[in-house]
């Protein structure tokens, strides 16, 4: 049986870009959407245009360049917003406008001092208004996470009337766990009237670190787009990460989705992003983290030597990393320091390896790690 498609809406530039201090400029943004058509996303928003004069500049230049995906820009369920963001979107092949409000009891009576039905009444207008631009139009429920179901799926059926093609869904504080937001995802499709007429979105923050975790019991439970950036980054704690959703399905074949990314370009994109927003990825992160392919523990590297499946669920190969690192430390084992020395012309037999090991482990202890250089030495001063 054929698998489902999910697509991947990229909000990198957009929602990633609003860390601080990882602005770009227009050039920056350039290189970056180049490489995320490249990459197979299929939808790249690419800034809140009606935020700054740059911002409106890089969604044009953006939508000029690329060829595949969606160009999509962000709005505010405000008539001036939705116009700038048509006028930037100008250029695209196919362009989508965000527009959105927030639906929570604490939005609508904190942020907005509105009622539900007037909440209601300025996202059906600003979908209307918007449709009138471009065909694809996503509505966001803000903080749809802590929204009531019953309220969402109304909300959410006003929404289709008003032309919305796609509708998102988003956690946008990072409260619920994974079973909560799955039967949120659950009860819109079994309770929402035509909700077949749009594609059901995840848009998941990560607070308390369950970004991911939502974002596939989304998809489990009908939504077809995770909303997604290249390492997670994304206001406060981040959003989801779009290296471990897309690997997550890969790697489940019984869930029986997919997408259209290349996952061979993962690890590239990550350093490209890391790299030109100043923000390092932290060692230990999954898929594309220096370390996700690194074992130092003897027993993990035996394992690995002998069959690279014992330890790893992921070709490295299938993610753009050339190989698994064995990283010598006193905690490596005999067969590690065997396996190094061999790369790299040393061919030890098990009396010299016995001989030698114990000057290994004095040296790991004094220097933490033990590169190629050092091997040499440590041979030269055991036998």
């Amino acid at each position: 049986m054929a698998k489902e498609l999910v697509k991947i809406f990229d909000t990198t530039l957009r929602d990633g870009e609003q860390v601080p201090g990882c602005k770009l400029n227009t050039s920056q943004k350039l290189v970056i959407a180049k490489r995320l058509d490249e990459l197979g996303v299929d939808v790249i928003e690419a800034g809140f245009p009606v935020s700054s004069p740059g911002d409106f500049k890089s969604v044009v230049e953006i939508s000029k360049i690329v060829k595949n995906a969606t160009v999509c820009g962000l709005s505010r369920a405000v008539e001036n917003d939705i116009k700038i963001a048509a006028e930037a979107l100008q250029f695209a092949k196919y362009p989508r406008i965000h527009t959105g409000i927030g639906t929570s009891d604490s939005h609508i009576t904190h942020k907005f001092n509105s009622s539900r039905d007037k909440i209601i009444e300025i996202g059906f207008n600003a979908v209307k208004y918007a449709k009138s631009f471009v065909k694809d139009v996503e509505f966001y429920a803000e903080d749809a996470g802590r929204t009531d179901n019953e309220f969402l799926a109304k909300v959410c059926e006003k929404m289709i009337e008003a032309g919305a093609t796609v509708l998102n869904i988003p956690d946008t504080t990072g409260y619920c766990l994974p079973d909560e937001y799955g039967k949120k995802i659950k009860y819109l499709v079994d309770n929402v009237k035509n909700i077949e007429k749009a594609t059901i979105s995840c848009h998941c923050h990560n607070d308390l670190g369950l970004a991911t975790a939502n974002s596939i019991a989304g998809i489990v439970n009908g939504a077809r787009q995770i909303e997604c950036t290249i390492n997670g980054i994304g206001e406060r704690a981040g959003n989801t990460s779009l290296e471990e959703v897309v690997m997550i399905m890969r790697q489940h074949p019984n869930l029986n989705l997919d997408t259209n990314i290349n996952s061979k370009l993962l690890f590239d994109t990550s350093n490209l992003v890391s790299e030109g927003m100043g923000m390092p990825v932290q060692p230990n992160k999954a898929i594309v983290g220096a370390n996700a392919f690194a074992h130092s523990s003897g027993i993990h590297q035996d394992g690995v030597i002998k069959n690279r499946e014992t330890y790893e669920i992921i070709n490295p190969l299938d993610v753009g990393v050339n190989e698994s690192a064995i990283i010598l430390t006193a905690r490596s084992g005999r067969a590690a320091l065997a396996y190094k020395a061999k790369k790299i012309g040393y061919n030890l037999s098990k009396d010299e390896l016995d001989i030698v090991y114990p000057e290994f482990l004095k040296f790991a202890d004094i220097n933490k790690e033990v590169s190629d250089n050092d091997i040499p030495t440590i041979i030269k001063n055991s036998i």
